[in-house]
């Protein structure tokens, strides 16, 4: 088994929102949501909420090999929520979330999870590529976004209309007319996109952030077996450093329009025996 992992935050002096780790047979990937200096309720951050609640699911996960990872998530949901509910305001609406990929190898099979809009990469034998992403916060997107996409990305005017954006979207937060995201209610985890598949049967497991297959799902330079092929080659940090050559061409968003002219980016690529 052979795991490599690379993480850069959107700007060298902010802070990194996404988490990622690994244990003999198991990752996770977490990418917490920012609302760009905002006020979330919460004393600790959205980076201290992602990576608690990361620790906390791959501890749950690798300790437990019998429970399934929705119940693994849903215990580290309500650990976290103990952890800050005291200090912190858990009922505001902007209180930090994060999406959560999880996969664990155990008995044969590959079981994996994928709640909110980071992706999965399963990779066969013979190159073939397919992902699992959690569409449901990118169709509410679609419905609420055409204003953001029309502005220049950094402008007075786009910051604002993102910030009408976001406030839109956070009250569609888990909600059955909306979107799941991990946040202070355990329940959320009952609407995870989970699965398996058998291991004989994967070369690659590839958990990734929203910010790293913008090659593929935003700016459309590339296909998921493109993507497969550049990190079997070049590894997570070729995939995120293309990712960083693409929006360091657009940075006012003219081609393609986006809420971050730069997003945290987070590959862990697991390459199976």
């Amino acid at each position: 088994m052979r795991l490599v992992l690379a993480t850069l935050p959107a700007e060298p002096e902010r802070e990194n929102e996404d988490f990622a780790a690994f244990a003999p047979g198991a990752a996770v990937l977490l990418d917490g949501a920012g609302v760009g200096g905002a006020e979330t309720g919460c004393t600790h951050g959205v980076a201290w909420f992602s990576g608690t609640l990361g620790a906390l699911l791959l501890r749950s996960i690798t300790a437990h090999p019998s429970r399934s990872l929705a119940d693994c998530l849903a215990d580290a949901i309500g650990i976290v929520r103990s952890l800050h509910e005291d200090s912190c305001d858990l009922a505001y609406r902007a209180s930090p979330t994060s999406t959560v990929v999880a996969a664990r190898a155990s008995g044969g099979a590959l079981e994996y999870l994928v709640l909110g809009d980071s992706s999965l990469l399963l990779a066969d034998g013979d190159g073939g590529a397919a992902v699992i992403t959690d569409r449901r916060l990118d169709e509410v997107g679609k419905r609420l976004r055409g204003p953001v996409d029309a502005l220049p990305t950094g402008s007075p005017e786009h910051s604002a209309a993102l910030a009408e954006y976001r406030d839109a979207l956070t009250g569609l937060r888990n909600r059955p007319d909306g979107f799941w995201i991990a946040g202070p209610d355990p329940r959320a985890a009952e609407h995870a996109l989970t699965g398996t598949a058998p291991l004989e049967s994967l070369a690659s497991v590839t958990l990734m952030s929203d910010g790293a297959t913008r090659l593929v799902d935003r700016f459309e330079l590339a296909d998921w077996q493109e993507t497969l092929a550049v990190l079997n080659s070049g590894g997570p940090h070729e995939l995120i450093r293309r990712v960083r050559e693409a929006e360091g061409g657009d940075p006012y968003g003219r081609r393609w329009p986006r809420g971050k002219a730069r997003d945290d980016a987070t590959a862990l690529h697991w390459v199976l025996p």
